[in-house]
């Protein structure tokens, strides 16, 4: 039995739990061993739950930490209390990952464990792990993402004829969209998930404040009517182009012949380019409690079977990237077009 902690008992936290229960008959075949949430950590006062952090990384049963709390502290201060201790640790957190994740990389190899964050990108998706792994020899040229369940659901029903606000609206009354959804429908969500991919395949830093970003405010549905009638659709993407050098988040027209066209409502998907093995297509749920929850989980057996050692994550030692701006949108353009 392999004991883990799990950081954060919202909606990814507890989906975590929930995978690792419902799920155990699997886990144990490819792991060969059981997982156990021995604690639970969460600033609630929730009968079974605690609150002092010290509980979890003093405890020498516990070989593995899920970090779903989001936002920088005091996630950052857990992470690397845990990693010190030589304490793996599997992070949903993309603000986390992409403001300290060089560091805690480095810490963890330090320390003989691994710090993996599947999760903060492309929710259930698996995204990190095949660029980190199966891609690892090839030159990536291209990665172009819808990696916005929200802003992907209000395009979509925009492109059925509703204005933007109509969309907003029904988005938030079924859960997809936050109260305050600026994070989303300015792009600053999707600029994080492109500068942590950008920084996987290309062995430099890119960060969030890198990206230049554009969201999804300004569309109208007459801009949906030009689109159709040039055979193309608009979608949120966040790109990363290793030849420019640049890294961006804009509304994009996409045409029909892209596998992204046709990827719509609280879905994400991800293209990839490699020069030897051309063109690559990651589509799923790319946000949800179980999805998300689910691809913590993939990390915290990758991690209970290489316990006492580091899994390089292509993040330790990475220094700053100078970026290029995008290219300029073509003239009288209110888009760029992917290519």
């Amino acid at each position: 039995m392999i004991n883990v902690a799990i950081l954060g008992y919202g909606n990814i936290g507890s989906g975590v739990g929930e995978v690792i229960e419902k799920n155990s008959a699997e886990i144990k075949r490819v792991l060969g061993d059981t997982l156990h949430v021995k604690y639970i950590l969460d600033i609630r006062d929730i009968p079974g739950v605690v609150n002092d952090i010290n509980v979890i990384v003093n405890d020498p049963d516990v070989k593995v930490v899920c970090e779903t709390m989001g936002g920088k502290e005091p996630a950052y201060t857990y992470t690397h209390l845990a990693l010190e201790r030589g304490i793996s640790v599997c992070s949903s957190n993309k603000e986390l990952v992409d403001a300290y994740g060089v560091e805690l990389s480095a810490i963890a190899r330090e320390h003989n464990c691994s710090y993996l964050f599947e999760a903060s990108v492309g929710g259930g998706i698996p995204i990190i792990r095949p660029l980190r792994e199966s891609c690892a020899h090839e030159k990536i040229t291209l990665i172009a993402g819808i990696l916005n369940g929200t802003c992907n659901y209000i395009l979509t029903n925009m492109k059925a004829g509703k204005d933007f606000a109509t969309a907003l609206r029904e988005a938030q009354e079924k859960g997809f969209a936050e109260r305050n959804p600026a994070a989303d429908v300015e792009g600053h969500d999707t600029a994080r998930k492109i500068a942590i991919l950008a920084s996987l395949v290309s062995g430099k830093k890119y960060s969030y404040e890198q990206v230049a970003c554009e969201g999804i405010t300004n569309i109208t549905p007459e801009d949906f009517a030009m689109a159709e009638s040039r055979g193309m659709s608009i979608k949120l993407l966040g790109v990363y182009d290793a030849e420019k050098n640049s890294v961006n988040v804009a509304p994009y027209l996409v045409p029909q012949t892209s596998p992204l066209y046709g990827v719509n409502d609280v879905f994400n998907g991800i293209m990839v380019h490699g020069t030897q093995v051309d063109n690559l297509m990651f589509y799923g749920r790319g946000a949800g409690k179980l999805p998300t929850a689910s691809a913590v989980v993939s990390d915290v057996i990758e991690c209970a079977k290489n316990i006492g050692r580091n899994i390089p994550n292509c993040f330790a030692d990475l220094e700053p990237a100078e970026v290029s701006e995008p290219p300029a949108k073509p003239a009288g353009e209110k888009f760029r077009v992917l290519a």
